[in-house]
Formats: C-alpha cells, sequence, structure tokens
C-alpha cells in the first residue's frame, strides 16, 4: 500500500500538469458544473432557515446583536457583498419570531438539510469508484444531513466566543519603548487567519464525513486546502467584479440578491466538487483492479 502511494505521489510530482488535466476530464466527464448547479440552488434554499435555527438557538446564549455581527462576518466567505443584505432579513424575522410554530421550525429543519443531502449525492458521482465498493447505510445517510447541520450551528457559536474576544483586545494597546501600538490590525490578521483556518477545516470535514467510503485526513487536507485558495482568489474576483462592473442590479431589480448569492454559491460548489475531484483522480493511482475499473460517470 505504501509503494502503491509512493508510486501515485511520484507520479503527480513528475507530471503535475498531466495530472491537473486528468482532474479537469474527469470534472467534465462527471457533469461537475450541473452538479455545482444542483448544490447551489438546493444552498440557497438552505441558508435562510438554518441561519435562522442558529440564531434562534444561540441568541439565548449570547447577544443577538454579537450573533447577527459574526454570521454577517462568516456568511462574506460564502456570499460576498451580499451577507448584509442576508443578515438584514434574518433580524426582520428575529423580531417577530414570537409568530413560530412547531410546524415552521419543523419545516425549517427539513429545508435547511437541504443542501447536505444534495451535497451527498454529488459526492457520491465524484466518488463512484468507492460507490461501486461499498454502499453507505440509508439511515445514516438520512442521519447525517441533520448532524453536519448542527456540527455547523456549534461551530458558529464558538466563532462568536472566540472574535468578541478577540475584538475586545483589539480595542486594547500596548507600550513598546515609549510608542503605543495598536492591537486593531494584528487582531485583523489574526482574525483573516482564524476564518481560512476554518474554511479549510470546514471542506475536510465535507470531505472525510459526506462522501461514502472512507477519505485520509491527508487527502481531505490537500483537496480542502486547493479549493480553498481557489476560494479566495474567486471571492475576491466576485467583490471587485460586482463592485466595478456588473450591471445585474439593472438586469434582475430586486432579485439582485438572490441572483449573486446563488452565483456565489454555484462558484463556491464547483470548487468544492473541483477539490473532491483531485481527491478521487488521486485514489484512482493508488487504486488496482475493480477500484481502477470504476470510471468517471458520463451522462451522454
Amino acid at each position: 500500500m505504501k509503494t502503491m502511494h509512493n508510486r501515485a505521489l511520484h507520479y503527480v510530482a513528475k507530471h503535475p500538469a498531466q495530472f491537473t488535466l486528468q482532474v479537469f476530464k474527469a470534472f467534465r466527464k462527471n457533469q461537475g458544473l450541473l452538479l455545482a448547479g444542483a448544490i447551489a440552488y438546493y444552498a440557497l434554499l438552505s441558508i435562510v432557515p438554518l441561519l435562522i435555527l442558529v440564531a434562534i438557538a444561540f441568541s439565548h446564549f449570547v447577544g443577538e446583536q454579537l450573533l447577527l455581527d459574526t454570521l454577517a462576518h462568516l456568511l462574506e466567505w460564502l456570499v460576498p457583498g451580499q451577507s448584509k443584505a442576508i443578515v438584514q432579513e434574518l433580524a426582520n424575522f428575529l423580531a417577530h419570531r414570537a409568530v413560530i410554530g412547531w410546524f415552521l421550525v419543523v419545516t425549517m429543519i427539513f429545508f435547511s438539510s437541504l443542501a447536505f443531502t444534495v451535497l451527498e449525492n454529488a459526492l457520491s458521482i465524484i466518488f463512484v469508484h468507492r460507490v461501486a465498493i461499498r454502499r453507505r447505510h440509508f439511515l445514516l445517510s438520512a442521519i447525517l444531513p441533520y448532524l453536519f447541520s448542527l456540527s455547523l450551528g456549534v461551530g458558529v457559536l464558538l466563532v462568536t466566543f472566540v472574535s468578541s474576544g478577540l475584538r475586545a483586545v483589539a480595542s486594547d494597546s500596548i507600550v513598546l519603548l515609549d510608542h503605543t501600538i495598536s492591537l486593531t490590525g494584528a487582531t485583523r490578521v489574526v482574525l483573516y487567519l482564524l476564518g481560512l483556518a476554518g474554511e479549510i477545516f470546514v471542506l475536510a470535514a465535507i470531505y472525510l464525513v459526506i462522501p461514502a467510503g472512507r477519505t485520509t485526513p491527508w487527502h481531505a487536507f490537500v483537496g480542502a486546502v486547493a479549493a480553498a485558495v481557489l476560494w479566495e482568489i474567486t471571492r475576491r474576483v466576485l467583490v471587485w467584479y460586482f463592485a466595478t462592473l456588473s450591471q445585474v442590479s439593472v438586469v434582475y431589480g430586486s432579485l439582485t440578491t438572490a441572483i449573486v448569492v446563488l452565483f456565489s454559491f454555484e462558484a463556491l460548489a464547483t470548487l468544492m466538487l473541483f477539490g473532491a475531484q483531485l481527491i478521487a483522480e488521486y485514489e484512482r493511482l493508488n487504486a488496482s483492479g475493480k477500484e481502477r475499473a470504476a470510471q468517471p460517470f458520463v451522462t451522454g
């Protein structure tokens, strides 16, 4: 097994361009853009119910405004430039939380898990060589999206506490050799690095938990780093594009926020699936026999 791993690593190091082209070809054969579109659509349906559930559940532990500020900061990673609009709608909903009934709560729980269900189905196509060998029990597939949603909610709560502490530190300064040095800039860098690390951690968790079969932690980390770096570049391009060149508000009017969020989700889903495809193709280099025989899913 170690010999096959060394052989695959040697192949990638010796032919990086050829391996990258192989990943792109497999991604195209697996209809990666179509899968990303499906994930983006269901993510758009899931994001608001999930945020509402998180806000209602954790507003009992932290201040509502602090929680909303944290969600706005986190949403900038998902939907660049549109976080304020989403948080404003979330704040309006929380102002009328008294009208929420049990039926609405159950409905929101169901819709908040749809994105993870579709994501699992999409990853089963990317990792089709695993599915052909070992399928996940249907009960585990049914429960997994809700567990992942709960984990993300707990993560939001932890991020709220950490960011609150860092912002408190940022209001202070230190005196070094009779010079006063503000900690605001350093705190901003720390917050960014923590956000990037959190992004890599979430992506790695998705690659480890969501697909059927077993992903090694190292493969999940490499795929997560690749997807996170590509997303960092992409989201900055999106912010610049929507701020300078885009005429989307002229074309779509009141639907602008939904269109931009959907487009951002599709870009993120595409890069997430590309990271998964990179892992899958590396696994195929290590595979043999029945695993190697499994080919990418082709629709036409």
